[in-house]
């Protein structure tokens, strides 16, 4: 499967693993590049000296490419950076601000850059700050979305035709099939989130992971839209949110029950009830938890059978 993103990464497969906050730390990334796709490890969730860690323990458990995805309204975001450089990353995902402020100076450190978008406005102003390829996520994505609402099979097309650096196609990817439809529109490789979250090597509380097995459809929904919009499971913290809502809740008053420490609450500590739960609306085709290498080789082997099935239709 060789194409722009494999050789822009030094990869075997066109799959990368989302660098989720409190899922993404060096064991599922080191095991998803060891798998032969790129694992990215979550720095949104960590402090400079916790990142620092977490990308020396990932060079001793892979010796392939692995990358880290910044999020760029991080407070130190110039600490992260900072550590990024000084521990040699060769790949660095941006998200969540402008990628003018930070993307030249990776690159004059040696970096490859991607950054993440959801509409093609973004995506055009991504290209000209000379981002080397560009994630559009479609709103089935978990966790903080797009506000448009723009699904990724009509965000890929529309993105697509409108750049000339490789693309890479993110939300409600959770299958092999689901990949091969994403570059059947024009991608030339896959970011996978939720389906990472599943597995041992996720950094994530047992009970998150049990929830997300135990998810229908419909079981998701994207709001707090007036603060950051943002994909979440329909637990007790949701029907608070859906209740001051109905109340006709202000922007204060939103911001005071969300609080801090939220997403941290319910996805690594576990908090079912208080806790905030970020998952795609993938989440309900998801019913068991395996290794990472087991679904990167799953995604492989349906991808293949799929288009092979395909070629067969007269």
């Amino acid at each position: 499967m060789n194409n722009s993103i494999t050789q822009l990464f030094d990869i075997k497969y066109p799959i990368i693993q989302a660098g989720m906050v409190w899922a993404s730390g060096w064991r599922l990334a080191s095991a998803v590049s060891n798998s032969g796709g790129l694992g990215l490890i979550g720095a949104g969730s960590m402090y400079p000296e916790v990142l620092r860690e977490h990308i020396q323990k990932c060079k001793v458990a892979t010796k392939n490419p692995f990358g880290v995805n910044v999020p760029l309204l991080y407070p130190d975001i110039d600490q992260l950076m900072k550590v990024i450089v000084e521990e040699h990353v060769p790949i660095v995902f941006t998200a969540a601000g402008n990628p003018k402020l930070w993307s030249k100076y990776l690159k004059s450190h040696g970096c490859i850059v991607i950054h993440v978008v959801s509409s093609v406005k973004f995506a055009l102003k991504a290209q000209d700050c000379g981002v080397d390829a560009i994630v559009a996520e479609g709103f089935e994505a978990g966790g903080h979305n797009g506000i448009e609402e723009t699904t990724t099979m009509t965000l890929i097309p529309l993105i697509k035709k409108s750049i000339h650096v490789p693309l890479i196609a993110a939300g409600g990817i959770g299958s092999g099939p689901a990949m091969l439809a994403a570059m059947a529109l024009g991608a030339d490789a896959v970011q996978v989130g939720s389906r990472f979250v599943a597995t041992p090597e996720a950094s994530s509380h047992s009970n998150f992971k049990q929830e997300i097995i135990k998810a229908e459809q419909g079981a998701t929904v994207l709001t707090l839209k007036e603060i950051t919009p943002v994909r979440m499971l329909k637990n007790p913290f949701y029907q608070k949110i859906d209740q001051i809502y109905q109340g006709g809740a202000s922007l204060e008053e939103l911001k005071s029950l969300l609080g801090r420490g939220r997403a941290k609450k319910g996805m690594f500590d576990g908090d079912m009830i208080e806790g905030e739960l970020e998952i795609g609306q993938v989440a309900a085709q998801i019913d068991s938890i395996k290794p990472a290498s087991e679904i990167v080789k799953e995604f492989i082997n349906t991808y293949n059978s799929c288009l092979n099935n395909l070629s067969k239709i007269n």
